[in-house]
């Protein structure tokens, strides 16, 4: 049985260009549109032209990391609301709670499989009533 697209718009952030092929892969099996960014510079853009429903953030980048991107955008009225859910290869305490300071929703560690993701992707994927 297959799950319904439920058209969700995500933004993928990450420097590596494997990470963001998975994710891309992953997410539009999943019935996602997906939208990809190598570093927080390009992401800003793209969330600004693009508005996405929810973003997936790198922690280790080079030129605007993923804490700075997450609170840029979290500072901006517009996406205040936006979840943000940041990836990072460490697994640390003090991590998660500097990523939940800057405004991200949730944490998740890589390498993610396919179900860890679509999984994260579900708990923010709004309830529909079938009426749409």
């Amino acid at each position: 049985m297959s799950i319904p697209p439920t058209g969700l718009k995500i933004l993928v952030i990450d420097d590596s260009n494997t990470i963001r092929r998975s994710a891309e892969i992953f997410l539009k099996q999943g019935g996602h549109d997906v939208l990809l960014a190598e570093d927080g510079f390009d992401a800003l853009a793209m969330v600004n032209d693009h508005l996405p429903d929810l973003i997936f953030c790198d922690i280790l980048m080079p030129r605007l990391d993923g804490y700075q991107t997450c609170g840029i955008i979290k500072r901006n009225a517009r996406f205040a609301n936006t979840p943000i859910v940041m990836l990072s290869s460490k697994d640390g305490v003090f991590d998660k709670a500097r990523g939940r300071m800057v405004g991200s929703q949730q944490y998740l560690t890589k390498p993610f499989t396919k179900d860890q993701l679509l999984q994260t992707v579900r708990q923010f994927t709004p309830a529909t009533s079938g009426d749409t």
